[in-house]
């Protein structure tokens, strides 16, 4: 309503509110706005060797982007050089998330970066308002180029001997990328199984998806306070870095109990092979995507433990997927908080948000109801065993990467389910957790009732 003057009444003039997009469109959006020119890009001739259906390239953008590594084509002998640099940099744009990469090309040309896209970049990075974007995305890339020269240069150590300097630095540094990002792409057939006991090669790949997996935050908050102490770190960088070990040394040593004897998994090798290979399997099922034994051969009590692991990802605000180990944590200390009948979920004497439970809660939840109906649709439209269904559908929401043997396989619509999935592992916990993180605030409060549960 608008008075205007000299008039005896009040007249209501329509004003056109200029509508904003929320947050978790823009992410969305300029997710999408990566991956369809990618996924058009990888049809042209130029990018492969004998050609690319836009539903294989579709698949296969999508998997680099989301940092997943499923494929449906062999990619050392289906894509050209062109092709396999345009997949590291998509794998690139993936792992360090849309947001900083706009945020870096903005700084690079000296354009100014709107508050907003400043708030989009701290809270897909998980800082806090405070902190000066531009420093931490220079920190962050300088963190990037450091892991991934150091990851290239005891690759090439293997394989620039092996292959010649051109052929053996290209692999070293698209293996370099690939896991540093999580993404789990390989240029050979067979991944990494024929270096299944070389340390050099293992340990580096290792090393570099468990540096992308710790999360941007953890490594941002060790730079500012690792000279300070433990104790002055944030409660998230603690859960990391506690968790993440203890993690991997379960895993490793379920593994290897389950597998050991196994002669198509870790019962062909010594035991340094054996205890190497459970170990790089544990890591790698947590978002990396690798794998250096046959994922296929598993018992179904591996596979069980895989898919676990493959559940809980890697850190928030890392290059990895799944659920996060920190909402896993919460929602465990919020578990036991209840057995034990206290009203707090406490940590390192510090008092975890009722905000942050809730929200871990509704992440696992979704992601629940998000598997299931992937997994039903799967089965409508494949003729494949229930835990490779499974076992597929839990690597694609995870953005692991690992396959079971069903990718290779799959029908038309079988890829646009995973395709989906895919996207919706990237970017539904994100857009999930900003949408929670910002509670509308109603005065309008309904009196309390129980509700019988359990």
């Amino acid at each position: 309503m608008s008075f205007i003057p000299n008039r005896a009444m009040y007249v209501p003039i329509k004003t056109e509110k200029r509508k904003r997009w929320s947050e978790p469109k823009i992410i969305i959006f300029s997710f999408l706005a990566i991956l369809i020119p990618g996924a058009i890009l990888l049809t042209l001739p130029v990018f492969s060797v004998s050609g690319l259906s836009f539903v294989d390239a579709l698949f296969t953008a999508t998997s680099a982007i989301s940092v997943t590594g499923l494929g449906v084509v062999d990619t050392g002998t289906h894509f050209s050089t062109s092709g396999k640099v345009l997949l590291m940099i998509l794998m690139q744009i993936g792992g360090l998330g849309q947001m900083t990469l706009s945020a870096v090309l903005l700084y690079m040309f000296g354009l100014r970066v709107s508050l907003r896209q400043q708030s989009l970049t701290k809270e897909q990075l998980g800082q806090e308002k405070f902190i000066n974007i531009r420093l931490l995305v220079k920190h962050i890339i300088i963190f990037v180029i450091i892991c991934e020269l150091i990851g290239t240069f005891f690759l090439s150590l293997r394989w620039v001997p092996m292959m010649g300097w051109d052929k053996g630095l290209f692999t070293a540094v698209f293996h370099s990328i690939s896991a540093f990002n999580n993404a789990g792409f390989s240029l050979f057939s067979d991944n990494l199984t024929q270096y299944v006991d070389d340390p050099l090669v293992i340990i580096t790949i290792a090393m570099l998806f468990i540096l992308g997996g710790l999360g941007f935050t953890v490594i941002s908050d060790l730079q500012r306070n690792a000279h300070r102490g433990f104790h002055f770190l944030s409660l998230h960088s603690k859960i990391m870095i506690i968790a993440t070990p203890i993690l991997l040394l379960v895993g490793t040593v379920m593994i290897w109990l389950l597998e050991h004897d196994n002669m198509q998994t870790l019962g062909s090798l010594n035991t340094s092979g054996q205890w190497l290979a459970a170990f790089f399997q544990s890591a790698t099922v947590r978002t990396a995507g690798f794998n250096s034994v046959n994922i296929g051969a598993f018992t179904e009590p591996g596979l069980l433990v895989l898919m676990l692991l493959m559940l809980i990802g890697a850190g928030s605000t890392s290059t990895g997927g799944g659920i996060k180990v920190s909402t896993f944590v919460v929602a465990i200390l919020a578990t036991w908080s209840f057995l034990k009948q206290r009203d707090r979920v406490v940590l390192f004497k510090r008092t975890i948000s009722n905000q942050t439970v809730t929200k871990s809660l509704a992440i696992i939840v979704v992601s629940g109801i998000v598997l299931l109906i992937a997994m039903f649709a799967l089965m409508l439209t494949e003729k494949a065993p229930f835990y490779e269904v499974m076992f597929e559908t839990i690597s694609a929401f995870a953005t692991v990467g690992v396959t079971a043997g069903l990718s290779a396989t799959l029908s038309e619509p079988g890829k646009y389910i995973i395709i989906v999935v895919m996207i919706i592992g990237r970017l539904g916990p994100l857009t999930l957790a900003y949408m929670l993180a910002r509670p509308k605030p109603t005065l309008l409060v309904y009196p309390e009732d129980n509700v019988a549960a359990g």
